[in-house]
This record gives structure tokens, sequence and C-alpha cells, in this order.
């Protein structure tokens, strides 16, 4: 399998023909699930003894498989939140995976690594963090959270008094899911502040004071948002960094979707005081137009992550040895195995230049506008809140949680759009809204009107 003969050749035409037509279709076939059974039925028996051929295989990805997905690009996917890798960074995934670096050591992929960091720099920038902050690329913003808070916790539990303690954290109920997620995995408490709005540093301050004694003690860090999932809020950094100096508290940003507003002239206001975090986790596949899988997670001192994360071992040795030394990204997080998934980023970075970057996020920060004014415009809907960075909630009126379900999935059966509910806090109980979230330049005002058309 590892010989070079006329049917490797053969496949590799068919791959890049299939990869040209996909890359040049702006309004790809919106896939829908099937259940399993059904999958296998259609496709039979893939990995067998003797192989069924890279032709066949290719056939049944492309006639069965990727019909059975939903491509995170189509312009009517407008659910969670989506994602629009420039086609340059696309065909440089393809570069990537065919030129085999390992990316966890500069004695190994220098090349490679020396590219991520030239795109590194470009986001450390954005962020206004002091000089010598610098960061490294994760698979994803669950990652990158985890890195820092692990980094945050080894540097509190450096003092004596805190060894062996269980630490805790505080954010809001609107942070993403994969905080609370991280802090099972590190065995840290989180205090939850009972409010999906914006966090406020007088919020936050009322929660410090609302902790027991005993939780104060335990207390080390606070999870701020930039941009949240839900609503695409940024609480107030400003404030709540202030908060956190005064008690001495790590201070985490977590703009894994709203991180690539920073380069958005229009909203840059609304992140004032995340200069001032300890940490920042940005996801480049999300609103920076890279593939997936490519987040990133900064440090104001990168020496602490260095130490939380460095590992030792006998046959790692040879990495800090004077000739093989330079910048190692294991060492900042918590993956030690890695391919270099920010060169497609720094590819597309260095095609187009940053100036098209920060028009293709405003792109989407003018699409939620237009939503917005039209769900004004309509007597049968309404806005929920103002538009947040590039999401929209709004409401149907007299629609039931079934009706914006069985609404879903009509459309999403029919191949028209992908647009999904969610809950939004209202008092004390939760209600059913629809939901936009725009990251592709592609979708027009049109794509948003048939969708409001339909309910």
């Amino acid at each position: 399998m590892h010989n070079i003969d006329i049917d490797v050749v053969e496949m590799t035409l068919d791959i890049a023909k299939y990869v040209i037509n996909r890359i040049t279709n702006t309004s790809p076939e919106l896939g829908k699930p099937m259940r399993e059974e059904d999958l296998k039925a259609l496709v039979g028996e893939t990995v067998t003894e003797e192989g069924i051929g890279g032709e066949k295989a290719l056939q049944l990805f492309k006639d069965v498989l990727v019909k059975a997905t939903v491509p995170i690009d189509h312009p009517r996917h407008l659910a969670f939140v989506p994602a629009s890798p420039s086609r340059a960074a696309v065909m440089f995934d393809l570069v990537t995976s065919a030129s085999s670096i390992h990316g966890a050591y500069w004695m190994e992929g220098a090349g490679g690594i020396f590219c991520e960091n030239e795109a590194m720099k470009w986001l450390v920038s954005l962020t206004g963090l002091p000089e010598g902050s610098f960061g490294v690329f994760t698979s994803g913003g669950t990652a990158a959270n985890l890195s820092a808070m692990v980094t945050a916790r080894e540097h509190w539990r450096r003092q004596a008094t805190n060894q062996g303690k269980k630490g805790l954290i505080i954010t809001s109920i609107g942070a993403h899911s994969s905080i609370k997620a991280m802090a099972q995995v590190i065995d840290v408490d989180v205090h939850l502040v009972d409010s999906e709005d914006r966090l406020l540093g007088g919020d936050l301050s009322n929660a410090i004071n609302d902790l027991s004694p005993e939780q104060r003690q335990r207390l080390f860090a606070v999870v701020a948002t930039g941009g949240t999932t839900n609503a695409g809020i940024v609480d107030e950094l400003d404030g709540v960094a202030k908060v956190c100096k005064k008690e001495n508290l790590w201070f985490h940003v977590d703009a894994a979707y709203g991180g690539g507003a920073l380069a958005a002239d229009s909203v840059r206001h609304l992140f004032n005081g995340i200069e001032e975090a300890d940490s920042i986790t940005i996801d480049p596949h999300k609103w920076l137009f890279s593939p997936y899988d490519c987040g990133a997670v900064i440090y104001k001192e990168p020496e602490l992550a260095k130490k939380a994360h460095s590992q030792e071992g006998s046959y790692l040795d040879i990495f800090k040895d004077e000739g093989a030394r330079g910048f190692n990204p294991a060492d900042y997080q918590i993956q030690l195995t890695r391919r270099v998934r920010g060169l497609p980023l720094w590819f597309s970075l260095a095609m187009h230049g940053t100036a098209k970057y920060k028009w293709a996020v405003e792109c989407g920060i003018a699409l939620a506008k237009s939503a917005a004014r039209m769900i004004e415009e309509d007597p049968n809907l309404e806005l929920v809140r103002e538009p947040g960075l590039s999401c929209v909630l709004y409401r149907r009126k007299g629609w039931t949680p079934d009706d914006y379900k069985e609404w879903t999935f009509k459309n999403h059966k029919d191949g028209f759009a992908l647009v999904t509910p969610t809950k939004w806090k209202n008092g004390d109980t939760y209600e059913t809204v629809s939901r936009f979230c725009f990251i592709n330049p592609d979708t027009t005002e049109d794509d948003i009107k048939a969708i409001l058309d339909s309910m």
C-alpha cells in the first residue's frame, strides 16, 4: 500500500478533481443524516481483508456518504457556529497533510512551526496583549480552554497553601459548554453567575462576595466570554479584568467564536479589556476562515504554560539540545502529538492579506444587522434582543417549541436550510426561540429573506 503505481496516480487525479469541484461550489448540496443501518445497507462492507479499491471507496463517499453530512460552509447553514474556510486554506490543508510534518517540536517541524508562528503573531496583535505574549494552535476551543485552565491551576498550586486543594472557577451561565466539561476533566468546581446576559464587573464582585470563606480560598480563575455561542454577547471585559486584578485571580477570556471579531473595526471596542487577560481562546476554524480543526490559546506569560505542560521523557531529551532548540508547541498545551494545524491559516493570510480578513468578518456583522431589520419589518416575527456580533435571536409569534422543531426538520429534509432553535433565559424560565449565526460571506440577504418567509 506504500507503492507508487498507476492506481495511486489515478486515485490522486480523481481526488484532485473532487476537491476542485467541491471548493468551487458556492452552494453545495445540504445533506442530511441517515440511520447507521440505512447507510450500511447502501454501502455494504467497506473495510475487508482484500480491500474494495480506491475507486469504489471514493465513489461510495461521493454518491452516498458525503450526502449524509451537512457542509459547514453552505450559505444557508446558519445553525450552531458554522464555518466558511477560504479556498486557499482548504487547498493548503491538503498540502499540510501531504507534507507529513510533526508539529510538536522545532527539531522536526521548524519550517511549518515558523509559518504557524507568523499567523500567531497576527492573532496576538489583534488582542492588544503586551510584548512577550504568545500562543499555540490547538484542536479547538475545548482544548484551548483546557490548556489555559491547567496553566492557571498549576500556577495557583505553586503556592504551598494551595497544594492539595480542589480549585474553583467562576463563569456565567452564558459561557460555552466546554467550560463545565473542561472543569470536570481537571477536577475543579464551577460557580455560575446566574445571568445569560453580559457579565459585568459588578456581577462578578457580587458573586465573589457571596462565596463562603472556604470557597474564596479555592477560587483561582474567572472565565469571561468574548462572544457567547448562543447570542454573541461580549462580557464587560475591562470590568471583569479590574476585579480579577483586585482579587489576584487568573483572567481567562473564551473568545472561541467571537475572537474573529477582534479584526472588525466596527465592534473592536466591545472587547476593551481583553488586553488584560492572562489567557485567551480563539478558534480560527470558526470566524477566521480556517478548516477544522484549528483553535488557538494565547498567554500573557507563555513561560507559565511551559511550566505546566512541558513533558519529560528520555526520548524527548534531544529536543532540549542546543542543536534542536526553537519554539516547541507541545510545551504550551495539552497535546504532544500534533499536526501543524495553523498552516492553512498562515497560507490564506499570506495569500490574501489581513485587510481581506477584516472585510470578511465585517460581512457576518452586516448580515446580522440586515436580518434584524427584516425581522423587525415582519409582523409575524420579533427580535428577542439586539444582534450580538453575528448572532441573531428572534421569535415567531404564536409558535410553540414543537413548531420550531418541526420547521427546522422540514427545511433540512427539503435541502433548503439548516436553522435550529435554542433557548433564551427570560426571567425564571427558558423560552424556545430561533437563532441565526452568520459566518459565511457567501450568504446573501435573499437567503435570509427566504428562510424568514418559510416561517
